[in-house]
């Protein structure tokens, strides 16, 4: 059983509902708490309630940073939550306290969390800064961030969590951890569905009101990108993606392309998904979503 706190903007990218609704599934996942980072955090809280609801299950959440530290906010509100009337939700959650909940359980179980970021690294961000230790006592720290190859045409070089919030990104990238997994956009977007297939694979109870979310996701495209639910599970199948050791760092000074990661194969910081096995991924998703 691996112990996990989730940091989502949920309510945006269709995916982040996916991700909780694949942790929340899984029997090897205790899902110790969720955070919610972006513009209408509490809003995205509901709608993680929700997927806790539907799944029976009583987590901590708790609505977090709305603006970035320094640079605008780009992602101003939680467009999905237009269907949150459509399902039992909660909708008052102690505010303000987002940091100090996540300080207090990775402190209460020390070498024990994974945290999973799957939003700009805002919160991840104020926690590190507030308790510098905090990173050492994690026992992994997997991120949905950044673009590390230029493999894929048309993709790069800023990908949105990193964008959102540089400074936090960069943060987040200069403490040490044990365990440091960044899965790109380049990786990602090689694991990909049609909404038709969507439509008709979607058949767990608990996705049932992920599609109702994606109803406004499909109206601007016709396809789900797994970025989110494929950080996860390599947290649970290590051999879904491979990782490459070396060193990230965040471009600050340049202010077109600030938030853009840039990776070198020299040291042991971090870990970046450099490959990914699409088919492993599906099986072991709907293995668990079946």
């Amino acid at each position: 059983m691996v112990k996990v706190l989730l940091d989502t903007d949920i309510g945006s990218d269709i995916d982040d509902a996916v991700c909780l609704a694949y942790l929340l599934a899984n029997p090897e996942c205790e899902l110790m708490g969720i955070t919610t980072v972006s513009g209408e955090p509490v809003k995205r809280a509901s709608m993680a309630s929700v997927l806790c609801m539907e799944a029976g299950k009583s987590v901590p959440i708790y609505p977090g940073a709305e603006k970035p530290f320094l640079t605008p906010l780009w992602q101003t509100e939680a467009t999905q939550a237009s269907a949150l009337d459509k399902w039992k939700h909660e909708s008052n959650f102690p505010e303000g306290q987002a940091v100090s909940f996540l300080r207090e359980t990775i402190r209460e179980n020390p070498g024990e969390i994974v945290l999973l970021t799957i939003g700009p690294l805002t919160n991840a961000g104020l926690l590190f800064t507030l308790d510098p230790e905090i990173p050492s006592l994690l026992g992994g720290f997997y991120m949905m961030c950044g673009i590390f190859t230029n493999r894929l045409p048309g993709v790069g070089p800023l990908e949105w969590n990193a964008l959102c919030d540089p400074y936090a990104t960069a943060m987040a990238y200069r403490h040490p951890v044990k365990v440091h997994r960044s899965v790109g956009l380049d990786v990602t977007c090689q694991v990909s569905m049609k909404a038709g297939d969507v439509k008709d694979r979607f058949t767990h109870p608990l996705l049932k009101p992920v599609l109702d979310f994606a109803y406004v996701w499909f109206q601007h495209t016709d396809q789900i990108i797994f970025h989110d639910p494929l950080a996860a599970a390599a947290i649970f199948d290590e051999r879904i993606c491979k990782f490459t050791p070396g060193k990230v760092e965040v471009e600050l000074a340049s202010k077109k392309l600030r938030g853009v990661t840039h990776f070198k194969a020299e040291g042991e910081d971090h870990e970046v998904a450099l490959e990914v096995d699409p088919q492993r991924f599906f099986d072991h998703f709907f293995g668990v979503l079946n």
